[in-house]
């Protein structure tokens, strides 16, 4: 990392990736530290990850401290053809997402329909959370996880990789690392998010915009499973209608990952 640097785009730029590993390795140490002196705090998975993620996030902070454009980068989040782009790359790849679980229903009616003791994958029993619980798990997937994982994912891995590796493999390598830390079943819909966070950075210069589209995810995917829309939509009759608007989405996705990455690739051939 150069502290030279003032402007807080390329100061960002100029972190390593064995100096993000060190500042895991602080961070993971803090936090077993705050663990055994606050016992509460490893009684609570989300609390002691909400935790780790603090100590990640104020890290980055002290390493970019000093740097300035952070309020231009806020500016430039709001002009128009800005937020319509979040917006498109947002809504596609949720639909997409949504596409990979209506496929495995399809799988899964098609299974009841052949055997009549197939016990549908949709046909569990509900569990009450605690509404700590809820509070906990959205303040980490809503607020620390879109700050964290593009800081990590795109401020530094895609950055240092694209040096040594080029842009394309760049994305592909930093979005698969990022896809493996999701469950099974969202590998995928995760990678091709990966890819559009890293196109939009790229892009723009300004890790404020894939942090907004991931931010939106993760607050729609929060309010879809707190309300259980996302068991409801992959059941019949829901599941037709919702297929059909899935499937646009994804081929709209899809355009747009091949084009911009083809016009990426002649910019910085």
């Amino acid at each position: 990392m150069d502290k030279s640097v003032k402007n807080f785009n390329v100061r960002l730029r100029t972190i390593r990736i064995r100096e993000l590993i060190v500042g895991i390795i602080i961070t993971l140490i803090l936090s077993i530290i705050l663990a055994i002196i606050f016992p509460d705090l490893s009684e609570s998975d989300d609390l002691f990850f909400i935790i780790f993620l603090l100590i990640g996030a104020l890290l980055f902070a002290w390493a970019l401290r000093g740097s300035k454009g952070l309020d231009r980068n806020f500016e430039k989040l709001f002009e128009d053809d800005t937020k319509k782009e979040i917006l498109f790359v947002f809504a596609t790849n949720l639909l997409f997402a949504f596409l990979i679980t209506f496929l495995v229903s399809y799988l899964d009616i098609l299974m009841g329909l052949g055997d009549p003791n197939w016990i549908s994958m949709w046909d569990v029993e509900t569990v009450d959370l605690d509404s700590s619980v809820i509070l906990l798990d959205a303040i980490g997937s809503i607020v620390f996880a879109p700050l964290m994982e593009e800081l990590i994912f795109r401020g530094v891995l895609f950055n240092r990789l694209k040096i040594r590796a080029g842009i394309i493999p760049a994305m592909i390598i930093s979005s698969f690392i990022f896809a493996i830390g999701h469950d099974f079943g969202g590998i995928t819909s995760a990678f091709l998010f990966g890819i559009c966070m890293c196109i939009l950075y790229l892009k723009t210069d300004n890790i404020l915009v894939p942090m907004s589209v991931h931010f939106i995810n993760n607050v729609v995917a929060t309010i879809l499973s707190i309300t259980t829309l996302d068991a409801i939509m992959p059941q019949l009759p829901w599941i037709i209608p919702c297929s059909i608007i899935s499937i646009i989405g994804s081929v709209y996705l899809i355009k747009y990952i091949i084009k911009e990455c083809k016009g990426l690739k002649r910019q910085y051939s």
